[in-house]
């Protein structure tokens, strides 16, 4: 019999058409082509204690079951919303950032991603708590490569930065969920296989250093997007000109990291 939380977490993926879309991280679209790039940079090891998880369902699949999950009537995942994000003051030094970094008592982006990790390494934790980690994990690392899920407090992220897309109202932070993702007008699969051509070299390159600095270069990222998009703005061909080999970077940047996270854990 399949697990309650695995059972809840492919049900939700099912009903995904159904459910409308909010203020998420990357949205749909961009957790899965995060995770379908993972996949590909996946171990063999790494590969089998996923499938030993996850059965036949993708990995792309469960990418977006940490926001789903946020309609849930009965509450009972009301106390995960905080960790998806973890706002900063803008233009800080890396100084500055670092002694912030540990200050959200638990409930932000950057401890509970590490949290995950030690949940899936865990050698007492069951089967539901840790299809629940690897879940999450995935999620929260695509959430920490969406700029805005590292932006400024004051504004909710860039929540409470109204502009227009193509003449449509909409906000800063919905427009890197899924406005810019959207306008390449690519299946997750294909977004995926067209981003992750880079040379072993790069691959490499881009998968080092810590949770620590991939947050902070989100950050710095989130800063050229503050300088550039203004309340009120109205964004269209030329916006996406503007970022779109940032946006295509951190769809990469992504992937490429949640493979070497998932290969650590599960070597």
């Amino acid at each position: 019999m399949r697990s309650t939380i695995l059972y809840r977490l492919l049900l939700s993926c099912l009903l995904l058409p159904l459910l409308p879309l909010a203020s998420f991280g990357w949205g749909p679209t961009g957790h899965r082509v995060v995770a379908e790039i993972a996949w590909q940079h996946l171990t063999p090891q790494a590969r089998k204690a996923v499938i030993a998880l996850l059965g036949r369902q993708p990995l792309a699949m469960i990418a977006n079951w940490p926001d789903f999950i946020k309609s849930d009537t009965t509450h009972k995942y009301d106390h995960t919303s905080p960790w998806h994000y973890m706002d900063f003051p803008g233009n800080i030094s890396r100084e500055r950032f670092n002694t912030l970094l540990p200050a959200g008592k638990g409930e932000n982006l950057y401890v509970k991603t590490n949290a995950m990790v030690q949940q899936l390494k865990s050698t007492t934790a069951t089967k539901e708590e840790k299809v629940f980690a690897l879940s999450f994990l995935v999620h929260l690392i695509g959430d920490m490569h969406q700029p805005l899920h590292v932006g400024r407090d004051e504004d909710q992220g860039g929540n409470k930065v109204s502009v227009f897309w193509f003449d449509r109202p909409t906000n800063l932070h919905r427009m890197w969920d899924e406005h810019l993702i959207e306008f390449q007008q690519l299946s997750y699969t294909e977004y995926a296989k067209a981003l992750d051509i880079a040379p072993d070299a790069t691959v490499k390159k881009l998968q080092g250093g810590s949770i620590a600095d991939w947050m902070y270069e989100s950050h710095i990222l989130s800063d050229k997007i503050y300088a550039k998009t203004k309340e009120g703005d109205k964004l269209s061909y030329r916006y996406n000109y503007w970022f779109l080999d940032d946006l295509n970077q951190q769809l990469l940047k992504g992937g490429l990291r949640l493979a070497a996270v998932l290969n650590a854990t599960f070597k």
